[in-house]
């Protein structure tokens, strides 16, 4: 009887593997990192890298240069929750921003006491003598100027996924997680909300309702939508609501602007992601 390992066995002994390629390539020594660079791109260009290797590969490099000032939410954009909330209080917090983790200060954004994850609430019996504190996480401060490959490798090893950053006067700057880090490396990680890199801006939601990128331009948009929105200052349609609000909106918000109304179905502390908009009257697919 044939051994159905002996093909896989003899593969593996003749065609070199990606980091026996890229070693013998490094066998070259490059004096900088420069260099190094320009040899993973050559790399590619020989189809001995593919492109996703030589990102990630990019994106590793590159975040031993980036600090957690760079890259982290800055402390006024913070989703916090009070040590002395009610359950129903961080209830409706939790439900607001879709978030699964939240510093928990007492009293003030300088007074950080600890992590909350949303998950442990679901452990929680009744409201009658429930006090937060009982709850909370330690919570991990690391100083601005931390690089994020140094960072990495302490949210691995301590299995945190939240950092609280600091600044030189030990003052609360803003927060980081570890989904921000492996962004950097890797690229924007889609969950199950974002649209399939296949899908157009604008497409049919199971509501009814159209889901719309919030980077789609103003003047497809307004083609799509029969609208006549202005693209002089703000270029996509995220741009338009922030600029209606001048702030972030929160998840769930309806945004009404000169009779369209915007409901965010994603969005951070940061940028919008996903909206969602009731088509044209009297119109099909608007597509």
């Amino acid at each position: 009887m044939a051994n159905p390992h002996s093909s896989t066995s003899k593969a593996s002994s003749t065609v070199p593997g990606f980091f026996e390629r890229l070693s013998s390539m490094l066998l070259r020594e490059p004096e900088d990192r420069q260099q190094l660079m320009r040899l993973l791109q050559s790399a590619h260009q020989r189809n001995l890298l593919d492109a996703d290797a030589l990102s990630i590969t990019e994106g590793a490099l590159a975040a031993s240069d980036v600090t957690a000032r760079e890259v982290m939410v800055p402390r006024q954009l913070m989703e916090v929750v009070d040590v002395g909330d009610s359950l129903a209080t961080v209830i409706a917090q939790v439900n607001r921003t879709a978030h699964s983790r939240f510093p928990v200060v007492d009293g003030s954004r300088d007074n950080v006491v600890g992590i909350l994850l949303a998950k442990d609430l679901l452990r929680v019996q009744r409201e009658d003598g429930f006090t937060l504190r009982d709850w909370l996480r330690p919570a991990v401060f690391i100083p601005e100027f931390k690089r994020l490959d140094g960072l990495l490798r302490e949210f691995r090893v301590s299995r945190n996924h939240m950092a609280i950053v600091i600044d030189e006067y030990a003052g609360i700057a803003g927060l980081l997680t570890i989904e921000d880090v492996l962004e950097q490396i890797v690229g924007e990680i889609e969950d199950e909300y974002d649209f399939d890199e296949a899908d157009g801006n604008i497409e049919l939601d199971h509501s009814g309702l159209y889901r719309i990128k919030a980077q789609t331009t103003v003047a497809d948009f307004n083609a799509a939508f029969g609208t006549t929105f202005s693209d002089d200052k703000c270029v996509s349609v995220g741009g338009l609501i922030l600029r209606e609000l001048g702030r972030v909106p929160l998840f769930n918000e309806t945004v009404a602007i000169d009779g369209t109304e915007f409901q965010v179905l994603r969005a951070d502390s940061r940028r919008i992601y996903t909206l969602l908009v009731a088509g044209p009257p009297d119109a099909g697919d608007p597509r």
